[in-house]
């Protein structure tokens, strides 16, 4: 029963984050440290959540402590009006709001009680002709993740205006949601391929770390997303 609670408890944190202003902070993840082994280990998961994800949240709170004008504002807004912001402090906000914002979405983006998409969402990635088949959608989110130089994300993402589903890369703690217009890439599923994400099992072999992680994917979530941005 505590289980079921707090499970209840975290799906009604998570919609309220879409309002989370300054003082911004860590949300819970809904699951253990240990709860996705032995696909992402312990340790990577405490100090990706406890030391990286928390460390953007400080940091974003001590960028906007002195600019109580932009402090009414989510992350998502504070990412599409970047060029409104003090210059001596966007640099900053961009990593580290994109750093919360990504990292807070990535969590849920991952489950310990995997379970298989559902045949609507397998459906609307095979009728993109350019993924062809499930399998062939994995095949090129693998080697976009691959691909990503240093550090960055690799995100699966629906158009609005085109009704389609593609596959994206951005760096940094970047979010889709930079440099397009509403609507227009609107984030169902991220991998993270910084290597904090993965080092401590997986050391330099990324795609190793890819492979596993396609074992936690939360497609429940992912299809919440879908079918949210069909609204």
């Amino acid at each position: 029963m505590l289980k079921k609670t707090f499970h209840i408890a975290l799906f009604i944190l998570f919609p309220l984050y879409a309002l989370e202003h300054y003082p911004f902070s860590l949300l819970p993840r809904g699951y253990a440290d240990s709860a996705l082994e032995p696909h992402i280990d312990r340790e990577t998961m405490k100090i990706h959540y406890e030391g990286h994800h928390a460390t953007y949240v400080k940091n974003l709170n001590e960028e906007l402590k002195d600019h109580p004008a932009f402090q009414k504002y989510s992350c998502k807004q504070l990412l599409t009006m970047l060029d409104k912001l003090p210059e001596k402090i966007r640099v900053a906000v961009r990593n580290n709001a994109g750093g919360h914002e990504n990292h807070t979405f990535f969590w849920r983006c991952l489950t310990p009680q995997y379970k298989k998409p559902s045949k609507r969402l397998i459906k609307a990635i095979e009728g993109m002709p350019y993924f062809g088949s499930f399998e062939g959608f994995k095949q090129q989110f693998n080697q976009a993740a691959k691909k990503v130089f240093g550090s960055g994300w690799v995100w699966l993402c629906y158009d609005k205006f085109l009704g389609e589903l593609f596959i994206m890369t951005t760096p940094n703690q970047d979010n889709p949601i930079i440099d397009h217009r509403p609507g227009e890439a609107i984030p169902l599923l991220a991998l993270d391929v910084w290597e904090h994400a993965y080092y401590l099992k997986h050391q330099n072999k990324r795609a190793s770390y890819i492979d596993a992680w396609w074992s936690v994917v939360n497609w429940d979530f992912v299809e919440e997303n879908y079918k949210k941005a069909l609204l």
